[in-house]
């Protein structure tokens, strides 16, 4: 399961009109290098970045300058002596906000991708004015009776659809900012969310930090067996960039499993990385999260019952396409015994390979363990599969992965074409830029692909946009790809895991979310919409990486060329359910975390030195008490539910449910043909959130989601017959999954599956 994390605008939510990116008209004219250059809109083609212009001196008066502008900007309009229309209301604020949105844009971006002391200074500096800022817009109560005015009226002002589907999203952002709370009411609504956002960038900063504070520094070369030439280089490579000449480090990824222990050799090593990386954010130091959680989950639950919800869970699944934590819950709980069930089956032929190896060493066996099941799932596979991924990845050099897989297989399906150019700035030297041309020859969008991982850039993978599509700006996309893939030594390739191949697949699925937008109003663009949707293209386009015709155009040997055996690459197709219990555990786990958190009334959120507690009681309540397979997340370093996925990490498996029904949907009709490429980014791609996002995929694949294309791509099958495992109900004391008949199993599959369609 790819965890990317799509950076979503973090203004945009209560202020949407805060989201926009541009003005209307680019200066003709380059930038002085002495200018603040986030003052103008941008000279460079499609009003790229001017990277090289930008001081990180100059992003505070930016952003001070922007939200002066925008609250002008919004005091015209709510004071217009006129009465409301949806030109001097709704695209008057569309077209607001440039100067900020141009400075937050980029800051943000650089933050999750290169941050450094000034912009990580500025974002604690900010955090809080910004919040102050979006709250003096969303609760300005005449801004509210004129958008109400049109919302009231919106059936007699003869709309096109999207226009009214956009005052009606305008009305309800408002409403759930707090618009109609009373004063007492607003006040105490701005001083949740100003503490919220100087917490929230406390905790990412903890965690960059830490993950940095944590790399595993090793002594001799001796203990690396296992690894490459390339990544003991480049072990040796980063720690005398520490300082520490003549030893190795180990840099951690901000996820609880880590790359070396698929082939660190040393167990006693293995064991040190993993339980440093567990660890993290929950070890008493000065970037201990534990009461940055309880706090800021106190604070949401507050922030819910003020707005009258129940808890944060249903106050953010109102708006997404599950619509209450009681669906949610549903579809997590239909997969977890299945997926547990796989877990420990595969983790019982991890057993037997770790029993029999000991045994023809003549020493004792020795159970299991989380820091060993990479290690060993890779030896099992070889013996089921007849490979392993060293095998795989010298025919996965990074850019040939890129251009003559990704790039060619949106070739193949929309009719792309890329040109890398070197005559834009970058803000790192890593950095590649593309532009992106329509099959007519016109230009799409630029694309910038960031994939090396480096201490100054926040864990995962995620798209952004550094400049919106928008028929009313008049303006093209601008998007980025982000990955952390390890740098080898100067002058070493860098050959991917299938599952980085996976995941550069999956990241340019949202790109071309992105990229295809075809909407009139910025605030409809490219990936905004609801959050367990977003997704889902990405996932499609994950398809596209083991499709014989494009895996057979990009899979060659990085020294010879040569094409990867038809032999091992059947016998990569037919490994695509291995280790799948163990990839789905990891993530249900840490999805149910992410909801019982969120489903906490106000009065049973733990303190802090009850936090690691309380996660453990979830673990056992909900079935996952399997110490081989942690969470993908812990709570302390999870960093997706302190931004845009809070109460939303389910989204990822909801998304594939839509995903696996559409895979279902291309192979059904002839799989990677220009028609189904040209109809899924007419019909869904190009449309943002301009519709209602379920009725985009009905009229894609022309019925609801159903539940099974799923569990037959997982290899999951709902075992009825066996009893619960002990411990495995949910908080409220109802009996889990396992404890249904057959019947009861199928009305739970009908059930997630009309969940998915609300």
């Amino acid at each position: 399961m790819r965890i990317p994390f799509v950076l979503a605008a973090t203004l945009a939510l209560a202020a949407p009109v805060l989201a926009q990116t541009t003005a209307a008209t680019a200066a003709s004219a380059p930038v002085p290098a002495t200018a603040n250059a986030l003052l103008t809109p941008s000279p460079l083609p499609l009003r790229y970045p001017p990277f090289d212009k930008i001081r990180d001196a100059d992003i505070g008066p930016a952003l001070d300058q922007g939200m002066t502008e925008q609250l002008a900007e919004v005091a015209t309009i709510a004071d217009n002596p006129e009465p409301a229309t949806f030109e001097n209301t709704i695209v008057a604020l569309e077209r607001g906000g440039s100067t900020l949105g141009r400075a937050s844009t980029l800051l943000f971006s650089l933050l999750g991708a290169d941050a450094n002391p000034a912009r990580l200074k500025l974002q604690a500096d900010y955090a809080t004015r910004l919040s102050a800022h979006r709250d003096a817009i969303s609760l300005n109560p005449k801004l509210f009776a004129r958008i109400e005015s049109l919302y009231q009226r919106r059936a007699s002002l003869n709309l096109g659809a999207q226009e009214q589907r956009l005052v009606e999203r305008y009305y309800n952002n408002l409403i759930r900012a707090g618009a109609k709370l009373d004063e007492a009411g607003k006040s105490r609504m701005k001083a949740i969310n100003a503490e919220l956002a100087g917490l929230g960038a406390r905790f990412n900063q903890n965690v960059l930090s830490e993950v940095n504070d944590s790399a595993v520094v090793v002594d001799s070369v001796e203990a690396l067996a296992g690894l490459s030439e390339e990544q003991i280089s480049a072990a040796a490579a980063a720690a005398k960039a520490r300082g520490l000449e003549g030893k190795y480090v180990i840099a951690l990824l901000n996820t609880t499993g880590q790359p070396a222990l698929t082939q660190l050799e040393n167990r006693a090593l293995r064991e040190r990385i993993y339980t440093t990386s567990i660890a993290r954010g929950s070890r008493g130091n000065a970037f201990d999260n534990t009461a940055l959680v309880s706090r800021v989950v106190t604070l949401r639950a507050e922030r819910a019952r003020l707005l009258g919800f129940a808890t944060h869970a249903d106050f953010v699944l109102k708006d997404e396409t599950a619509q209450t934590p009681q669906a949610v819950n549903a579809m997590l709980r239909q997969l977890a015994p299945a997926a547990v069930a796989s877990a420990r089956r595969e983790g019982a032929e991890l057993q037997a390979m770790v029993d029999k190896e000991q045994a023809a060493k003549g020493q004792p066996s020795f159970q299991v363990a989380a820091w060993d099941w990479s290690f060993y799932s890779e030896k099992v596979r070889a013996a089921k599969y007849g490979f392993d991924e060293s095998q795989l990845k010298p025919y996965f050099e990074m850019k040939n992965v890129l251009e003559n897989g990704v790039f060619y297989a949106a070739g193949q399906l929309y009719g792309l074409r890329f040109k890398e150019r070197h005559d834009l700035p970058v803000y790192h030297p890593d950095v590649l830029v593309y532009d992106v041309f329509n099959a007519d020859g016109s230009q799409l969008a630029i694309f910038i692909a960031d994939m090396y991982a480096r201490p100054s850039k926040r864990g995962g993978a995620w798209m952004n946009a550094y400049v919106d599509q928008s028929g009313l700006m008049d303006q093209k996309p601008v998007v980025a790809n982000h990955l952390n893939i390890p740098k080898p030594a100067d002058g070493k390739p860098t050959l991917l895991t299938w599952d980085e191949v996976n995941t550069m697949f999956h990241e340019f699925g949202h790109a071309l979310h992105g990229m295809f937008s075809n909407v009139r109003y910025p605030s409809m663009a490219g990936t905004r919409v609801p959050r367990d949707f977003v997704e889902y293209p990405s996932q499609v386009n994950e398809m596209w990486a083991d499709w014989p015709s494009i895996l057979a155009n990009y899979a060659k040997h990085y020294k010879t060329g040569e094409p990867m055996p038809r032999a091992l690459l059947d016998k990569v197709l037919a490994a695509k359910q291995f280790n799948q219990g163990f990839a789905t555990t990891e993530y249900l786990s840490a999805a149910m975390l992410d909801q019982r958190w969120h489903q906490l009334a106000l009065e049973q959120i733990p303190a802090a030195d009850r936090v690691m507690a309380f996660e453990s009681q979830v673990l056992r309540e909900e079935g996952y008490d399997y110490a081989a397979v942690p969470p993908r997340y812990r709570t302390p370093y999870f960093s997706h539910i302190m931004g845009g996925y809070a109460a939303g990490y389910y989204a990822y498996v909801w998304s594939e449910v839509l995903d696996a029904n559409t895979v279902q949907w291309f192979k059904a009709n002839g799989g990677l043909k220009r028609e189904l490429g040209d109809a899924f980014r007419a019909k869904l791609l190009s449309q943002g959130g301009s519709q209602d996002a379920i009725t985009l995929f009905r009229s894609l694949v022309g019925h609801e989601p159903q539940i099974q294309p799923l569990l037959q791509r997982r290899g999951l099958v709902l075992d009825t017959d066996k009893k619960p495992s002990k411990g495995a109900s949910s908080a409220a004391g109802k009996p889990s999954a396992t404890a249904a008949s057959k019947d009861a199993a199928k009305d739970r599959v009908k059930s997630a599956e009309k969940a998915a369609t609300k």
